[in-house]
């Protein structure tokens, strides 16, 4: 399997002046393979304090980027690691989308085609391995890997060692793959402090400076 390369993208349109409606988490198909266990737990211990009314309005405030097809089908292009957070704890749960591409079929397969041909699919696998063919996609966020080096960076943007990319898909999973081929002691997502001191090191260093986000020493 290839290491990981995702150097062309169509930017993720932003929610500006754009339809918003409501739509069953569980409905949605994940355009990822894997996920941050470490930052799904962080969002359940965050949800557990709202109430409904304040998650409905946070949902509100983070609506997804959605991609449909001819049947009705829909892929969400962000926001994998709240939904899946949020699906855990109540399997009705709903959120609010917005669309952002319309695909002209009814299959699954030329669906997922064209989302590749934006840059809108991640297709390697929780220990980096890939790209894996499309079709094999989970069709629930249930079904999504954890990969540890995916909870890393999020601890590491929770930081503020790296600065938000809101708009590049999958950044996360970039700085992932380049600390994937460092050096780092034995970490998973439960216990993420072996592994800390050295990964901040190496995100604030000029070897990591062509990666966007990347803001260097403190």
């Amino acid at each position: 399997m290839q290491i990981l390369h995702l150097s062309h993208y169509e930017p993720i349109p932003k929610a500006e002046g754009v339809e918003l409606f409501e739509v069953a988490v569980a409905a949605l198909q994940p355009t990822q393979l894997c996920i941050g266990l470490a930052e799904i737990r962080s969002r359940q211990h965050d949800f557990a304090r709202d109430t409904l009314e304040q998650q409905r309005r946070y949902l509100r405030s983070k609506p997804v980027p959605l991609v449909r097809n001819q049947t009705g089908d829909l892929w969400m292009i962000d926001r994998h690691h709240r939904l899946r957070a949020l699906l855990e704890l109540n399997a009705s749960v709903t959120t609010f989308g917005y669309l952002v591409a319309e695909v002209a079929s009814s299959s699954r397969a030329e669906t997922l085609r064209e989302l590749q041909s934006r840059g809108w699919l991640y297709l390697h696998d929780g220990r980096g391995q890939g790209p894996w063919p499309p079709e094999q996609l989970p069709t629930s966020l249930l079904d999504l890997q954890d990969d540890p080096y995916r909870s890393l960076v999020w601890k590491l943007k929770k930081e503020g060692v790296l600065r938000p990319q809101p708009l590049i898909p999958y950044h996360e999973f970039r700085w992932g793959a380049w600390l994937r081929r460092r050096p780092l002691p034995p970490f998973h997502s439960g216990c993420l402090e072996p592994a800390l001191p050295t990964a901040r090191r190496l995100a604030r260093s000029p070897a990591a400076s062509h990666l966007a986000g990347w803001k260097g020493e403190a």
